[in-house]
């Protein structure tokens, strides 16, 4: 079956990605196009017209459809270290609505926020649409580093500042795939309650997980009130669908459902949501979250290995364990920004690393390299491709 057969869009003004002629892009992270369910998601969009009629198409409640909040509750209880209660779930129009939402009602206009550096770039371009001010805490190969976030809240603090969230990806990281070590999560959430910080957990890839289950969210160890986590089904259905979900306390998930967007428009992507829970309901959503993890840790290895044998010496990287991205560190010396031309030149492409830093103040000699989009031998392909430009 080819493209268009296969009904992917050959218009790219239809989609956020848009195709160079000649370059593999891993600066891309999205799907793989070819991995999602068209056919599946047809016949569940037919089954949840079919069974919800009329309902299906008018303003859903504020919270969202409750067969879908009813099923995330089960299945964060398979996939997570405790479940929700249904009054500890609201449905969301994805991570990055939810993020607005979050500053929008619980930020106060120059408040600071934290977010870790390195950091997922286009959170932070949705928390500078607000009045905040944005603080940088160190990142090393164990995560978020706890200390620094303790010492700069005693400093804030000394200066009359008031802190109110901290952003971070503790699981999988965006960009660099790797999860916050087991004694800094718990060390995190003791931090949190003890001086009053909200943490917001963005767990877009907890589905995603390679080499075994992914570690317990900050939300499942948090004391209630402290964390509020992102769940997102971009990354294990369709991103289009543009359905997400928050886990917190009933307080803060009454404060959002009483948000005066969902009083005038009613549950974000409601139609879109009883999509999900007809697919998920059918026993569609654990298949095709198998199926994923199967393709994209082929897709991971191919990555790796090709690392490994064409990159200059001296570069290392990450192995993620779930997740889209690995990430590069150059030898001494070298810019992944003055780099990014030649490799261009010779048909791949990346993001490079101070993209992923406040101000673009660091990660110089780093690159995020997304392994979702393509398929294994097209990702060895890219990955000669840019070996060949940074030599």
């Amino acid at each position: 079956m080819n493209r268009a057969e296969a009904g992917r869009p050959a218009d790219p003004a239809l989609t956020q990605f848009h195709a160079r002629p000649g370059i593999i892009d891993l600066g891309y992270g999205h799907p793989n196009p070819d991995l999602l369910p068209v056919e599946r998601i047809r016949a569940a969009a037919a089954s949840a017209l079919e069974r919800y009629g009329p309902d299906a198409l008018t303003y859903g409640d504020a919270a969202g459809p409750r067969p879908l909040i009813e099923w995330i509750c089960e299945r964060l209880a398979e996939v997570d270290a405790r479940a929700p209660g249904p009054d500890e779930v609201l449905v969301s129009a994805g991570n990055s609505h939810a993020i607005d939402q979050l500053a929008t009602l619980l930020v106060e206009p120059g408040e600071v926020v934290l977010v870790e550096s390195p950091t997922y770039h286009l959170a932070v371009r949705i928390l500078r649409d607000h009045p905040l001010e944005l603080v940088a805490i160190p990142f090393d190969g164990g995560g978020l580093r706890v200390d620094a976030v303790a010492d700069t809240l005693a400093r804030l603090r000394h200066a009359g500042r008031r802190v109110r969230l901290l952003y971070t990806v503790p699981t999988f990281h965006n960009p660099t795939g790797i999860s916050l070590a087991p004694e800094r999560r718990r060390a995190l959430v003791e931090l949190a309650a003890a001086e009053g910080l909200l943490i917001v957990e963005d767990d877009a890839y907890r589905e995603l997980s390679y080499d075994g289950p992914p570690p317990p969210s900050l939300w499942s160890e948090g004391r209630p009130g402290t964390v509020v986590r992102l769940g997102s089904f971009a990354k294990s259905l369709a991103p289009g669908l543009r359905v997400g979900y928050v886990t917190a306390d009933a307080a803060t998930v009454a404060r959002i459902a009483g948000s005066g967007v969902l009083d005038s428009g009613g549950g974000i992507s409601h139609f879109a949501a009883l999509v999900v829970v007809e697919f998920a309901q059918t026993g569609g959503y654990g298949a095709n979250v198998e199926r994923l993890r199967a393709a994209y840790r082929e897709q991971r290895d191919a990555l790796l290995g090709a690392l490994a044998t064409h990159l200059p010496a001296g570069s290392s990287w990450t192995s993620p364990r779930g997740g889209y991205f690995a990430w590069v560190t150059l030898p001494p010396g070298r810019d992944a920004r003055a780099a990014l031309a030649d490799v261009e030149a010779q048909g791949a492409s990346y993001l490079p690393g101070p993209t992923f830093h406040l101000d673009h103040a660091g990660g110089e000699r780093s690159l995020r390299l997304s392994f979702s989009r393509y398929p294994a031998a097209e990702l060895v392909e890219a990955v000669r491709r840019l070996g060949r430009g940074l030599r």
